[in-house]
């Protein structure tokens, strides 16, 4: 099976990709999924945009997650006119809350730098939080503002990049795990399932997820180490018009949505391939929902979920070209920030496989930062 463009991984990143591409003119282009498509880490996620919430610092990373959240209302109108899905851009943006004296010092600093760094960012009274959101807890002392921290519906995002698929005939195999890239003088020049079904193409894009490391180059394995790192979330109906954003405690957070549902999460566990919701980690999500807002304490949970994150070694994405195969490129170790990064991850590895023109940021983000095994370089 030929095709110009091969992309290992089906999640929001490849199918992002893939209609880049399409969209860049690209010919033939086929996404392979080991499950099913969107379905990992990009169908659990909450869908927060929020570069600025959790940075302590302006970095090369937090100027990317910036770069790609800006791009997001342009891409919701696009997404749009192309497969009449709404993708539920929420740009209200995101409530920070303080309950304790460590909490008020943290977003105090934080309002500090951002501030003196020229960020939009307000700080709130407890009183003032509470006239903007009112189901916040009593007990919240103080509040920092981001307007321009938004949100998106990660599930009715994956739903339009698949119909856009559909609609300009990206060839998607799901249900296919791929175990090896084979290469020849320097170029990878087909990829191996496990079955030993074999699909070629003039340029491969891993974007593998947290099942990046499990594949091979030859007999190799990738040289990049990425683990899982599973996040459990779960899910109210919450009474009409509660809340409006999204809103953030130093233990968590809740989403609103726009069907009246309200997602709370998430946790940070470092199980291996494991993606079961635990008693425990629904317990301690409950009690991150009914610290930010009482009026959840009592709800009926209905939904909880867990996926699994990608986390790279250094904890910073990868995303950029294997400088020892040429047409080997990769986009992976997204962690909690896949969703947000998808726009700008996208053109990309786009600009680098159709113009060869890396971003200014990529450097930073470059799979050559780990060391190619038995490469001898």
């Amino acid at each position: 099976m030929n095709s110009d463009i091969l992309i290992i991984g089906g999640g929001v990143i490849g199918l992002a990709i893939a209609r880049e591409l399409r969209r860049k003119g690209v010919g033939a282009i086929t996404v392979i999924e080991r499950g099913h498509l969107g379905h990992e880490a990009s169908w659990a996620a909450a869908g927060i945009l929020a570069p600025q919430a959790e940075a302590d610092r302006i970095d090369d990373f937090y100027r990317m997650c910036s770069a790609s959240r800006d791009m997001y209302p342009r891409l919701a109108e696009e997404l749009l006119n192309e497969t009449n899905i709404d993708i539920e851009l929420g740009r209200s943006g995101t409530l920070y809350l303080a309950y304790s004296e460590e909490d008020v010092a943290e977003i105090r600093k934080r309002f500090e730098w951002q501030r003196s760094a020229g960020l939009d960012v307000e700080h709130f009274s407890g009183q003032d939080c509470r006239s903007l959101e009112p189901s916040v807890s009593e007990y919240a002392l103080e509040a920092l503002f981001f307007p321009y921290d938004w949100q998106v519906e990660n599930r009715k995002l994956l739903a339009a990049l698949a119909e856009f698929a559909h609609l300009n005939e990206v060839k998607l195999i799901e249900g296919t795990a791929i175990d090896s890239i084979l290469t020849e003088r320097g170029r990878a020049t087909r990829v191996r399932t496990a079955d030993n079904v074999n699909f070629s193409a003039d340029a491969v894009i891993l974007a593998t997820g947290a099942w990046t490391s499990l594949i091979k180059i030859g007999e190799l394995a990738v040289p990049i180490d990425v683990k899982p790192i599973r996040g459990q979330m779960i899910c109210f109906k919450q009474p009409e018009g509660r809340f409006r954003r999204v809103i953030y405690s130093p233990r968590g957070y809740v989403v609103p949505r726009y069907d009246g549902r309200v997602l709370a999460g998430a946790t940070v566990e470092d199980v291996g391939f494991d993606a079961e919701t635990t008693e425990s980690g629904v317990a301690s999500l409950r009690a991150v929902a009914s610290e930010i807002a009482p009026c959840l304490a009592d709800l009926e949970i209905v939904d909880k979920w867990a996926g699994l994150r990608p986390f790279a070694a250094d904890g910073l994405p990868v995303i950029g070209r294997f400088s020892q195969i040429e047409n080997l490129f990769v986009a992976t170790g997204h962690y909690r920030n896949g969703i947000l990064l998808a726009p700008f991850t996208a053109k990309a590895i786009t600009d680098l496989v159709t113009e060869n023109r890396s971003s200014e940021f990529l450097p930073s983000f470059s799979p050559q930062r780990f060391r190619f095994a038995g490469s001898g370089r």
